[in-house]
């Protein structure tokens, strides 16, 4: 059975080009554009991973989702990996590390991202 990948990015050649890598790689896909919207389908679609923007409707958006989907018992456990351009778009001198409370994911992945680097790390997190 394929596994499921939910992307919450308000991108959409970003998504369109992410999917189409995606199911040629078997995977199903399923897509949000905003953090509320991403939080409800995961909940409703329970993915193997989530793929997650941080900048959608605010600068940190992003963040708040990943804290919110780790709090929520049934998601608690699925893999969350942040793909952003936050420390390019805002010149941040630093970047951002997964912890287990202030950003509760297993990656976090600078936008623009090789496929190959992509695809590894969703392999590592769920298997492929």
């Amino acid at each position: 059975m394929a596994k499921t990948v939910l992307m919450i990015d308000d991108d959409p050649e970003f998504v369109d080009a992410t999917t189409n890598l995606l199911e040629a790689k078997g995977f199903d896909v399923e897509s949000a554009s905003n953090g509320k919207d991403g939080f409800e389908k995961a909940k409703a679609v329970h993915p193997d991973i989530i793929l997650l923007d941080v900048m959608m409707t605010t600068e940190s958006e992003g963040f708040d989702v990943a804290r919110a989907l780790h709090k929520e018992e049934s998601l608690k456990n699925t893999p969350v990996i942040i793909i952003s351009g936050i420390r390019r778009e805002m010149n941040l001198p630093f970047g951002f590390e997964p912890d287990e409370d202030w950003l509760p994911v297993k990656a976090v992945l600078e936008k623009p991202i090789k496929p190959d680097l992509l695809l590894s790390t969703i392999e590592e997190n769920i298997g492929g």
